[in-house]
């Protein structure tokens, strides 16, 4: 069956040479992009009600660009300077260049992991003196607690933001051949919005595992999935799925 309309439950990109306008272009299909969740930062009273002073921590883990947004929010809200000797450990390349947006880049003790938490492994080991702040949203995966309890540093978690589900009730149906997910709580929002909602035909694409158990556990059939080793971005899974099903 050809797939022609596509949801994303994403904010539309914001590059001009987003792999999603390759798509639209080559398969000419409809792609809407519709966040399913959404962002909300912490409040400083948040912060003190889960005892947490900023100035007692001499490193900073960054496992998203969320948490490097929020963190340093919350830093000027609550007066706090974070100084020059403080050292940021950074999951990912790309992570660790977004915090050029708050500091001096060249100028601080910046660390980098490569994907994943356990490739900090070994950084964490090298500065095992350290007392690490890990700014996270109110849902951690649990490679994060696993790595850092199996290394044995100094580690406290702070909530800086929360994962909410997006209102999408001036959506009047979900008429679309596919759609699109990213996380679990993204699943759950689909059914919190539209409480009756079948897929009667509808394919679901679902990226990492925790984001496809969660749409298995609510009954639904998934047709696309990513990564895997052919397929190691969801525009990629999207491609090549529409090169079967619309030749």
């Amino acid at each position: 069956m050809k797939a022609k309309t596509i949801l994303v439950s994403q904010p539309e990109p914001t590059t001009e040479n987003s792999p999603y306008l390759d798509i639209i272009k080559n398969h000419k299909v409809k792609i809407d992009f519709k966040p399913f969740i959404k962002v909300e930062g912490a409040t400083t009273k948040d912060v003190r009600l889960q005892k947490i002073d900023f100035s007692n921590y001499t490193a900073v883990i960054f496992t998203s660009k969320n948490a490097v947004d929020n963190y340093f929010r919350l830093a000027e809200e609550m007066r706090f300077n974070v100084t020059n000797e403080m050292k940021y450990f950074c999951q990912s390349e790309a992570i660790a260049y977004y915090l050029q947006r708050y500091i001096v880049y060249r100028k601080r003790k910046i660390y980098l992991g490569i994907k994943d938490m356990e490739d900090m492994i070994p950084l964490f080991k090298k500065h095992p003196d350290e007392k690490y702040l890990l700014p996270s949203s109110d849902v951690l995966k649990d490679d994060a607690t696993t790595v850092l309890e199996a290394v044995g540093v100094n580690w406290t978690r702070a909530i800086l933001y929360r994962t909410v589900h997006s209102d999408l009730r001036f959506l009047k149906d979900l008429k679309y051949d596919i759609l699109v997910f990213f996380t679990p709580t993204g699943i759950a929002s689909l059914f919190e919005n539209f409480p009756n909602f079948t897929q009667n035909g509808t394919r679901i694409a679902a990226f990492g595992q925790s984001t496809i158990q969660a749409a298995i556990e609510r009954g639904l059939e998934i047709h696309i999935e990513a990564p895997s080793k052919e397929n190691p971005s969801m525009t990629m899974a999207l491609d090549n799925y529409l090169k079967k099903v619309n030749k």
